[in-house]
């Protein structure tokens, strides 16, 4: 009888006792079973140790140890170098079919959203006109006669706008992109004897060929705007282009050469030749740049030959503009204007232009 009345006891005080701490604060620290759990002897990031000479409590690793898995003294697979420094030409891992398709995945993850699906440089950031540098075509000639290895470098390392993607995608898939890259390379610029070896419709597929030609050029005049070309025009068209982030208007030194004073001056080339920087020049730099590489300056440029004629002659206006230079000899005077003849135009050069005297 005594044993059930504790029992009843207990089962009313214990509740009681439980709910008359709630809401209650103490100065004692909590009871840890296990203290060394929440108050551990060690240093936090950056945190100061003066038991080194240093002051720091983060360590070097011991010089000339490397970690286990980070030795990387194969060039080749890591760095896409042979000895001598020079790209390798050939991917060093075994082509596989898994192996391509592994990279086709990371190529349709980092890779699409700027060089497209087919690598054609029409991704989806470059049609919506985000500001970047239009990112290059794969089927090239300059990209198709690449080493691996210089494919591989720009994946690891970035090139002009494009980040670096090292961090990002391990080195066996940055070797697998540049497999699917050659295989987009072969798939686009296969030659008909190749595609006789495999049952495929030569004729259908060029009827689609010249159907798809015939379409791009009856929609080229909405494409051109009326063909107006302008200074304003090609001002927004180096701005859709992204072309000041290599090339200055106010005489800076960038990646590129200043479009200030460009235009009638005279420009020494990497070959050690010269050439005056006239319109048919500029023309030729911005449809095929490696043509003619400017001193001092890396052959970086990609060609923007995707731009029609009255962009590329708009963008060229523009960089006219931004020069004091006389027109280059051998070119053709503009027209005057105004009345104007050619000969006050000629007299007027030295000290005040037409558009000036015209004004008094």
């Amino acid at each position: 009888m005594k044993a059930t009345n504790y029992l009843l006891l207990a089962a009313i005080t214990l509740p009681i006792v439980l709910t008359s701490c709630r809401g209650q604060t103490s100065e004692k620290p909590p009871i840890h079973p296990n203290m060394n759990m929440d108050q551990q002897e060690r240093f936090d990031p950056q945190e100061r140790n003066e038991f080194f000479a240093d002051n720091r409590a983060m360590r070097q690793p011991v010089e000339g140890t490397v970690a286990r898995g980070k030795l990387k003294d194969d060039k080749a697979l890591y760095y896409g170098i042979n000895e001598d420094s020079s790209y390798v030409q050939e991917i060093p891992v075994d082509l596989t079919k898994s192996f391509i398709y592994r990279g086709k995945d990371q190529y349709d993850v980092f890779c699409t959203p700027c060089h497209g699906g087919t690598g054609a440089g029409n991704g989806i950031i470059m049609e919506n006109n985000y500001g970047y540098v239009p990112a290059p075509s794969f089927h090239s000639d300059r990209l198709r006669n690449q080493a691996d290895g210089y494919l591989y470098s720009v994946i690891s390392d970035g090139i002009r706008n494009m980040p670096a993607y090292g961090k990002q995608i391990g080195v066996k898939d940055r070797w697998a992109i540049v497999a699917y890259v050659r295989a987009l390379q072969r798939s686009q610029n296969a030659t008909e004897e190749q595609l006789r070896s495999y049952d495929v419709d030569i004729a259908a597929l060029q009827d689609e060929f010249e159907q798809q030609m015939a379409d791009a050029q009856a929609e080229e005049p909405a494409a051109e705007d009326g063909g107006e070309v302008s200074v304003e025009r090609g001002k927004t068209i180096s701005t859709e282009n992204a072309c000041g982030a290599c090339h200055s208007t106010d005489g800076s030194s960038m990646v590129g050469p200043t479009w200030q004073n460009l235009y009638g001056s005279e420009r020494p080339l990497e070959d050690g030749s010269t050439v005056i920087a006239d319109e048919d020049y500029l023309h030729e730099s911005i449809v095929e740049p490696s043509a003619k590489v400017a001193e001092g300056y890396p052959p970086s440029m990609v060609p923007y030959d995707h731009l029609s004629e009255s962009e590329i002659n708009s963008l060229i206006e523009y960089i006219k503009s931004l020069s004091d230079q006389e027109p280059p000899e051998g070119n053709m005077e503009p027209e005057p204007s105004n009345n104007v003849s050619a000969q006050e135009t000629s007299d007027t050069a030295t000290d005040e232009s037409p558009i000036a005297k015209e004004s008094k």
